[in-house]
């Protein structure tokens, strides 16, 4: 039987408006990707008894009558027994991860932050969530191409063939980052399942109303700390903070906030939005893996198929992933990148440049890489990474579990070296671009203090993944880094044709150079002076002066292939693809101007190419 199609509306009676798509609750990822620290004392294995009794202490030590909630790190680092500076790390790391940028810990400079301390109930969450075990790497899924990029004869094939398998397991840089569905359904479950424990660190006791859970009730105040590991909100909208999704919170007035709740209703509340979470984020993945369901999706899997190209994705939750990138020269700036979030991995024998304002980067699994990152507000992680250099100016940064890298920083908090490390360098910021100075103070970095040289080495391993460790490993010291040595520090120029975005005010490096290494480079420069000089004055015939000048070129062109900078004059071949030049003989022309354009170059402290 052939059903009867509904009738349309009449013309004047206008067809009701689409219910608004359901919005979900999501784990803050910041806390759990750049909050978490390998001291042992910071995790407990009874921690809500343990929290408890530090909670109630530290609120007997206000920083004043006037933030009756705030503690300084000396009462932290004294209630807790750890060294002050430990104490003032943990201050440092909530303040890259906290949700609100107007909390006066955020704000704070440097002098001030013992002066508005850290909220307590701020903490007691940072502390709890010590606990949580982080995803297992997954085996990439190429082979061929980790075979290709991960050589088997390593320089470290000798010192792990000398591990046990645990921690092979635990150093084994050939992996790939878990999916952010992945994470963001493991950080779910964790909080899911400690929900109740958290809570109650919030919760305050009703007088007459016995003990347990049914005795306790959560403020609006105290609610709001839950907005440390959790928000509403989807793809492309605001996030919605938590007391405006709660109905019992919701639109209260500041002067006159509602009453108290039961820690239990606020419990069963979360614990369903939680559910429902979850259940989308299964759905989502069935849909994935059943495949597309119109031709756009089709011509979308097609376009994420395609391989040896450029891949960059923004998340669901609007974070930025540039993956895959192998043998290229790779370029964003801010108005190219629709996140503040950005992810790099698994990138190989390339240069990559982000040329933007950023709040949090993180860089995982590549390997023989230049990266250079704009201005980062919060905070950098660079995990299992070998034989790369990273440039960036950020407020702070880890690296953990890294081989042979250099960091040339401009940083305003110690850097934090975490895990199983090996030959790492630190030397201070060395190149600019026209628009840094003002990317820097988008997201809040300052030129000083610059304390790329004051790295701060923690825990051989991390108790934060997910294998277990013997008891006291991760009490051992892991191996720090060392600075660069002067004579092998050298500027980087940031190619001018990567720079459309207009002009802007950084003429300079806005980091200065240690005088140790401005003086090897005015030395070098002197060096190059006179060698140019003796050149110049040299007698030679016309036919010696083209064989002179035609052994520089080979002599630079074989740079340029052993170093693998050649590779970035080929992909500015394609800038000049119009000329149908042959690729030859377009780098016979290119490494003639750029070997000239260097030799020019080095007279100039702060314009040397690397």
């Amino acid at each position: 039987m052939t059903e009867t199609p509904a009738a349309a509306p009449p013309p004047d009676q206008p067809s009701s408006p689409s219910p608004p798509p359901p919005v979900y609750i999501h784990p803050r990822r910041e806390p759990f990707e750049h909050g978490l620290i390998p001291l042992q004392k910071l995790i407990f294995t009874d921690a809500t008894q343990t929290l408890t009794s530090l909670r109630d202490k530290l609120l007997q030590h206000p920083v004043s009558s006037n933030h009756p909630h705030r503690i300084d790190s000396a009462v932290f680092s004294e209630t807790l027994q750890i060294s002050l500076e430990h104490a003032r790390l943990v201050f440092d790391i909530i303040a890259s991860v906290h949700p609100s940028d107007s909390d006066p810990l955020v704000t704070a400079k440097p002098d001030e932050v013992d002066s508005v301390g850290v909220n307590v109930y701020d903490l007691v969450i940072f502390l709890y969530i010590q606990s949580y075990k982080r995803l297992l790497p997954k085996g990439h899924k190429d082979s061929a191409a980790v075979a290709d990029v991960w050589p088997s004869t390593s320089a470290f094939d000798g010192f792990l063939s000398a591990l046990t398998p645990l921690q092979l397991a635990r150093s084994n840089v050939r992996r790939s980052m878990p999916s952010q569905a992945d994470e963001e359904t493991h950080q779910l479950s964790y909080l899911q399942k400690h929900l109740g424990n958290i809570i109650s660190l919030l919760a305050d006791s009703v007088d007459g109303q016995g003990e347990g859970e049914d005795s306790l009730v959560l403020t609006t105040e105290n609610f709001e700390h839950l907005a440390f590991l959790l928000y509403f909100g989807e793809k492309g909208s605001e996030k919605i903070p938590l007391s405006q999704n709660a109905p019992f919170f919701a639109n209260s007035d500041p002067d006159m906030p509602a009453a108290p709740v039961p820690a239990a209703q606020v419990h069963d509340w979360i614990v369903r939005n939680i559910s429902s979470a979850m259940e989308h984020i299964s759905e989502r993945a069935a849909a994935k893996e059943n495949g597309p369901t119109n031709v756009s999706d089709q011509d979308a899997m097609m376009s994420d198929a395609y391989t040896n190209t450029m891949k960059m994705s923004t998340g669901a939750k609007g974070s930025s992933s540039i993956e895959g990138i192998s043998k290229q020269s790779y370029v964003k700036q801010a108005s190219e990148l629709k996140s503040s979030f950005v992810k790099i991995i698994n990138c190989h024998e390339s240069v990559i440049y982000l040329l933007a304002p950023l709040r949090y980067a993180t860089i995982y699994g590549c390997s023989d890489a230049t990266i250079v990152l704009g201005a980062v507000g919060k905070a950098v992680r660079i995990e299992h990474c070998e034989r790369v250099h990273v440039i960036s100016v950020a407020k702070r940064i880890c690296i953990a579990n890294c081989r042979e890298c250099v960091f040339f920083l401009g940083v305003n908090q110690q850097p934090l070296i975490v895990g199983d490390n090996h030959k790492l360098q630190v030397a201070p910021y060395n190149t600019f671009y026209p628009q840094l100075e003002e990317h820097m103070k988008q997201v809040g970095v300052e030129a000083s203090p610059n304390r790329w040289d004051e790295p701060i080495a923690l825990g051989l391993v991390d108790p934060h993944d997910s294998l277990s460790h013997p008891a006291g490993v991760s009490d051992c010291q892991t191996e720090s880094a060392t600075r660069l040595e002067p004579d092998q520090f050298t500027n980087l120029l940031i190619p001018n044709w990567f720079q459309g975005e207009g002009s802007g005010s950084t003429k300079d490096n806005p980091f200065p150079l240690p005088d140790v290494y401005m003086s090897s480079q005015q030395r070098n420069d002197k060096n190059l002076v006179e060698v140019k000089q003796i050149l110049r004055e040299t007698q030679l015939e016309d036919s010696r002066k083209r064989e002179l000048s035609t052994a520089l070129h080979v002599y630079f062109k074989d740079w340029l292939y052993a170093s693998g900078n050649v590779r970035q004059l080929y992909c500015l071949q394609g800038d000049f693809l119009p000329l149908q030049v042959h690729a030859p003989v377009f780098l016979d022309l290119i490494a003639c101007t750029v070997f000239d354009y260097k030799v020019l170059a080095w007279q100039c402290p702060h314009q040397s190419v690397a």
